[in-house]
């Protein structure tokens, strides 16, 4: 046999062997890969390299054959494009399948809800309460935690951290830091208020962005109705530029604490703490509450009123009055039937 004729032949078998190593590459890529149990969580950790990746998905209970993980990825030219974050992987899942959902960033986000008008401690119960989170502010005073997102030093040195935190959904990766949360937070309450604060109305009654953080902390506790509480804020503002006590009944609840029975007493309102602002005059000296963007627009830019009474109507909304007389009526008519 000549040896032209033999070099054909082995050019045959190396054909036939490339194409059966790529029919079999193939094969496993399009094949479901073998899982440790039907749903598995795996977080990849930033900056890992590839090989680095497919050994992270191995321990996880993901398991992929290293080198074809690879060698697929690299044919591919996703080497550079693999992210980082918690993926969830279910049964029937090909490696070409997995690899492309990596690529691609299809990360596992789990949410925390803070609701407008929770109290700070609300959001701590709720965010220590949830499993997808790691607990590093466990044990943290409200002023270490502060300090640990790095707030201000004239921020840290309030008597509270009530108020500071913005209330909205916040999505993140399983086993991310509940600091992270908490800062992402009282970052965007900062912009949030800075906003409000930079096309507030003339001449409100407040000296710095605090001021009306408070305001609207307030608002937000008075009324869930978006078309009262341009007007609540202006009955407030008001009774602040007369020197009136503001006499909101949700300020004194806050300063009651745990005393507070469900039920607010005449005795209740003759009971002086910092936040009765029924025995004192002004702002309370800090928010008793997470306001919303509605109220601190409202805040801000309260209506164009006179008013400086309101009584709830007993269905969410509220009536206003220039005038202790015809408060007193509104009172006798939605309060006490009369």
């Amino acid at each position: 046999m000549s040896l032209s004729k033999k070099l054909l032949i082995a050019a045959a078998v190396l054909v036939v062997i490339a194409g059966a190593l790529v029919a079999g590459a193939f094969k496993w890529a399009n094949s479901p890969v073998d899982l440790a149990s039907p749903e598995l969580d795996v977080t990849i950790k930033p900056h890992s390299s590839l090989r680095s990746v497919s050994l992270q998905l191995s321990r996880g209970g993901v398991h992929v054959e290293t080198e074809l993980f690879v060698l697929m990825t690299r044919a591919l030219g996703l080497s550079a494009q693999l992210k980082s974050g918690n993926y969830e992987f279910k049964t029937g899942i090909t490696p070409y399948e997995l690899l492309q959902k990596i690529a691609r960033g299809d990360t596992n986000e789990f949410a925390a809800t803070v609701i407008e008008g929770w109290t700070f401690q609300k959001m701590r119960n709720e965010l220590d309460s949830n499993p997808a989170l790691k607990h590093d502010s466990a044990g943290m005073t409200d002023t270490d935690l502060l300090r640990a997102i790095g707030a201000p030093d004239d921020v840290t040195a309030k008597a509270s951290a009530e108020g500071l935190f913005f209330p909205d959904t916040y999505l993140f990766d399983k086993d991310t830091s509940d600091l992270n949360v908490y800062k992402r937070a009282y970052n965007l309450m900062q912009q949030r208020l800075n906003e409000a604060w930079s096309t507030r109305a003339q001449d409100l009654p407040y000296k710095t962005p605090y001021d009306a953080l408070i305001m609207a902390s307030i608002v937000e506790k008075e009324t869930g109705l978006a078309a009262d509480r341009p007007l609540v804020a202006a009955v407030f503002a008001n009774r602040l530029r007369r020197g009136m006590p503001l006499q909101t009944d949700p300020s004194v609840i806050y300063g009651l604490g745990s005393a507070y029975g469900g039920r607010l007493h005449k005795k209740d309102l003759q009971t002086d703490t910092p936040y009765n602002t029924y025995t004192r005059t002004g702002l309370p000296p800090g928010p008793i509450a997470l306001p919303g963007v509605a109220s601190l627009a409202a805040a801000l830019n309260p209506a164009n009123s006179t008013a400086l009474y309101f009584v709830s109507r007993g269905d969410g909304s509220s009536i206003f009055s220039d005038n202790l007389g015809d408060h007193n009526r509104a009172v006798d008519k939605y309060i006490r039937g009369q």
